[in-house]
């Protein structure tokens, strides 16, 4: 069987993945993206704080940044799902769900997937008008009401950021217990604190409780639990770190490169948190130092 070699093979084909791929090939070499077409922000309408690109479809910034890469002769993408990775001699060998790759080097930017707290009517409107940063979301609530619903001890540092962003009200739905100081310190930026279990959200980002009343909101704020999107990373035997919300690969700050030889990771999969500007630059590191890699490598 014939299988393609590649000097770079991006898996994920999101902004991190896009951005690494694209440094790639403006080197000249080959350079594949496998992608399964599942960006973490699909569910987002629109984009914030990302330089030249505020406001625009989240959608329409990847499909630029696609077919913008894929102008590079030397740049091709393979729609499909990476299923396993295995180390040969000099290089790793990818099976997707179509066909079997060989890439010298692999940049992982295979992002993660978040876990949200069980609320009925959450989901639905997860990245609609239920968000996680107010870096991103927190301006077009127009500092209007915004409620935070608890997910544990990081919630306490949601709340008492989004006041800068409007009137906040923190629904602990027995997810948080709140001691004496962090009352305080709530009390002090302007947080009201609801303890009442939340029954659902419904309409636009109304939180209806289940002691029967409704609290309506412009927007509201949550954390996600996250974790990898792809197994790749534990399969090639990557070291992980621990963040405040999940596990996500070691890499070195600079370079991108993972703990094992050959093999690179940036994005979400790869830091303890992000957004699409971040994910842009971190992208950009890996795609330089993998092709560094190539021009020198490791003894």
């Amino acid at each position: 069987m014939n299988i393609m070699t590649y000097d770079v093979i991006v898996v994920g084909g999101s902004y991190a993945g896009l951005s690494a791929a694209t440094q790639m090939a403006r080197t000249r070499r080959p350079v594949l993206v496998i992608d399964s077409g599942q960006r973490r922000n699909r569910f987002a309408l629109h984009s914030h704080g990302f330089l030249g690109q505020d406001g625009r479809a989240a959608a329409d910034i990847a499909a630029d940044g696609k077919e913008q890469l894929l102008r590079y002769p030397n740049a091709t993408w393979l729609s499909s799902k990476a299923l396993s990775i295995k180390s040969e001699e000099g290089a790793f060998l990818i099976q997707t769900d179509t066909e079997s790759v060989r890439g010298k080097r692999v940049i992982l930017a295979t992002g993660v997937v978040d876990t949200l707290p069980e609320v009925d009517g959450l989901q639905e409107r997860w990245g609609k008008s239920i968000f996680h940063c107010p870096y991103c979301h927190g301006y077009e609530l127009d500092a209007g009401h915004i409620g935070v619903i608890a997910s544990g001890e990081l919630s306490m540092h949601h709340a008492q950021m989004l006041p800068d962003w409007g009137t906040v009200t923190l629904f602990t739905n027995q997810s948080l217990v709140l001691d004496k100081t962090q009352r305080q310190s709530l009390f002090e930026r302007g947080v009201t604190i609801d303890e009442n279990r939340i029954h659902c959200i419904s309409g636009h980002a109304d939180v209806e409780l289940e002691d029967g009343s409704t609290k309506k909101m412009n927007g509201l704020f949550t954390l996600s639990r996250t974790h990898m999107a792809s197994p790749l990373a534990e399969q090639a035997g990557c070291v992980f770190e621990t963040g405040p919300l999940g596990e996500f690969i070691q890499v070195d700050p600079m370079t991108k490169k993972t703990s094992v030889s050959g093999l690179y990771a940036c994005g979400d999969a790869a830091r303890a948190a992000g957004n699409v500007a971040i994910a842009v630059a971190d992208g950009a590191q890996a795609g330089v130092g993998t092709h560094f890699s190539l021009l020198f490598p490791e003894h």
